[in-house]
């Protein structure tokens, strides 16, 4: 009996991917024959990393410092941000400079991010952004995963 169960359910999961075949087959060659507006595109492999997906407006990807015209950052230390994250992964050092309160170290823990955006929202000085578009962050360890984004070179500069 769970033989005929397994063949049963191999069967339709077969005749679900020929369904996918047949249709964006369809689509594929309605669209490429006849440039029909109306017709969908079927779905396309992208080949990655050399064709990079087109991301959305309200996208949320990798942090980013927003630094002052003085070099300094933006990010005064009020604490809000590690405060509502969820997952606790923002850590925060705050150092007092000439009567200024300024971020000495901001660290993200990616491994624990959940990229809900909430520190973004709730900043009031619009110190951290998530808008970097890079999706493709890896590590051998955990430790790899934890980024300062106060010495993060390759993203640091002027931001208006």
């Amino acid at each position: 009996m769970k033989g005929l169960l397994l063949f049963f359910e191999v069967v339709k999961g077969l005749l679900i991917t020929g369904r996918h075949l047949v249709v964006n087959l369809f689509r594929h060659t309605l669209h490429y024959l006849f440039r029909l507006k109306w017709v969908r595109k079927g779905s396309v492999t992208l080949l990655y990393p050399e064709e990079r997906p087109s991301l959305s407006q309200r996208h949320r990807s990798r942090h980013r410092m927003m630094f002052r015209e003085d070099g300094k950052p933006r990010c005064v230390a009020c604490m809000l941000c590690p405060t509502i994250c969820p997952s606790d992964c923002l850590f925060v050092e705050a150092e007092d400079v000439e009567g200024d309160r300024y971020a000495v170290r901001f660290q993200v823990d990616l491994s624990l991010c959940c990229f809900c955006g909430f520190c973004v929202e709730v900043c009031p000085e619009d110190a951290i952004r998530m808008d970097t578009g890079k999706l493709d962050f890896v590590a051998l360890n955990r430790e790899g995963l934890l980024f300062d984004l106060l010495e993060n070179k390759e993203e640091k500069g002027l931001n208006r």
